[in-house]
């Protein structure tokens, strides 16, 4: 289109004071600097950092706190656990956010480990006799699922196209379904009270409620920031209740240090089966796709184009960090759901917020006494907070199948199968029974089975019949431009 030429009369207008020049250059060098990138305050970086964590907390520490009390680990292992899982999430976010070399998307992504992996790892533990020698052969498949990541990075993210709405739903899906069992199981009582009169006591399913009921009422009636915080306070004061009526004991934590360091392979050289390793890079191909989708979510959510070469960047990130997590006693990582939320919610994009988010989650892993507070939650409380965090990673599947065409028979034999499969380890346990436990690592897992079938099931009727799968249109996102930061810094 040709450009009137009073346009360019205007501009050029002999009239103009040079201070008028000056503030232009100016504010156009501050419309160059999109939200992401925007490096805000000291003060504001710290504050919004910290909301991150608070968001994020709990769900950080369940993972290490449910594997810990499922291969009847000690307190004191237990402790170690949580604090080496803040340390290498703080690390991983702030790699993620940060961006070294070609690792790092460099968006605010938090890292957190990934509930994907907690029904393998705990099969493959208990399958090798629970304890410290069950978390040996964990971490063995842990670091070699985490090299494979790194590599694989750059070819998976150009298979974005394989894996559409139906597959990465449908997982999702299934990953909460068949992790609202085990909060079940701690809102009973715990695990270790199986068999029990203790175990399904009223006065557990009572804390439980009493806790999921808090949370809900606090994301009901809360403005957004409360609203995010409605998980932590939940479990806060659960705790507190339960301590009132003798419920919770606090002695642990007054004898644990106050500062202590995660030593690499704490619990010894790390025991490399074929297995288990099978099972944990099962586990990862899933986890990639999870952090594929969470990549291009953020993406929609700031406004900034995400590429296959951004997504390969975070997928090397997710390697680089569960190799450090299976270095530094942890576990995998993966891109959290929960703060892509916080983001929007917020409209704090920055993504050094990430960055001084991970300073703070480096720190509260060097103190073992956070850790052996956290690890003093009960049971129930725990299992009440745990439903709701576990339903709502089942909501966000669904509401992404939202996004496939379930009137299509196709997609629908996917998603029905796929939860069949999911289903039949936790519904007919005798199934597998008679399997070597080696291989019951793999298929004694219903988020195993369901993530496969939905991925095979998708070549079968959509890749191999090449049929169209659903992508973002980025031009369509640009036209906007990059959003109007709500708390970023203030424009000069």
């Amino acid at each position: 289109m040709a450009r009137d030429p009073r346009q360019s009369t205007r501009h050029s207008s002999p009239h103009a004071s040079p201070g008028t020049s000056s503030r232009s250059a100016r504010r156009s060098s501050h419309r160059e600097t999109h939200p992401v990138d925007e490096l805000l305050p000291l003060p504001r970086l710290a504050l919004y950092g910290f909301q991150h964590v608070l968001a994020f907390y709990a769900a950080a520490v369940i993972v290490p706190v449910l594997l810990g009390n499922a291969l009847g680990l000690s307190r004191r292992d237990l402790v170690h656990l949580i604090n080496a899982d803040l340390l290498t999430c703080g690390v991983a976010s702030i790699i993620q956010a940060l961006g070294v070399w070609k690792v790092g998307a460099r968006l605010p992504l938090v890292q957190g480990v990934t509930f994907t992996a907690v029904s393998p790892m705990i099969a493959i533990g208990t399958g090798a006799g629970g304890g410290a020698a069950g978390l040996l052969v964990v971490y063995g498949a842990v670091i070699t699922a985490g090299i494979a990541t790194f590599l694989f990075a750059p070819l998976f993210s150009r298979l974005v196209k394989y894996f559409p709405p139906v597959v990465i739903g449908t997982i999702l899906t299934i990953i909460g379904i068949t992790l609202i069992p085990v909060a079940l199981q701690d809102a009973a009582g715990g695990a270790h009270l199986l068999g029990t009169p203790a175990y399904g006591d009223p006065r557990n399913l009572a804390y439980a409620l009493g806790t999921l009921l808090l949370i809900l009422t606090l994301a009901r009636i809360g403005k957004p920031f409360l609203s995010s915080l409605a998980v932590l306070l939940g479990l806060v004061v659960g705790t507190a209740v339960a301590w009132l009526l003798g419920d919770a004991d606090f002695t642990a934590v007054r004898e644990t240090d106050w500062f202590g360091v995660t030593t690499p392979f704490h619990f010894g050289t790390p025991r490399f089966e074929l297995l288990p390793i099978l099972a944990m890079l099962v586990v990862i191909l899933i986890t990639m796709v999870e952090t594929t989708g969470d990549v291009y979510a953020i993406g929609e959510i700031t406004r900034k184009e995400v590429d296959a070469d951004t997504v390969a960047r975070a997928l090397r990130a997710d390697g680089v960090a569960t190799v450090l997590g299976g270095v530094l006693n942890s576990f995998p990582y993966v891109a959290f759901a929960e703060n892509i939320g916080l983001v929007r919610m917020s409209k704090v994009m920055s993504r050094y917020v990430v960055v001084a988010a991970g300073v703070f989650m480096v720190v509260l892993g060097l103190l073992p006494k956070a850790g052996s507070l956290v690890a003093s939650v009960p049971h129930p409380v725990l299992g009440g907070a745990a439903i709701a965090m576990f339903g709502i990673v089942a909501a966000v599947g669904i509401q992404i199948l939202g996004k496939a065409d379930l009137r299509e028979e196709r997609n629908t034999l996917i998603l029905a199968v796929s939860l069949g499969a999911a289903l039949l380890p936790g519904t007919v346990a005798p199934f597998f029974e008679r399997m070597p436990d080696d291989l019951r690592a793999v298929l004694d897992s219903g988020i195993t089975l369901g993530a496969v079938t939905a991925i095979t099931l998708n070549l079968l009727f959509n890749v191999f019949t090449s049929r169209t799968t659903m992508e973002i249109d980025w031009d369509e996102i640009a036209e906007d431009g990059p959003p109007e930061p709500r708390f970023g810094a203030v424009p000069r």
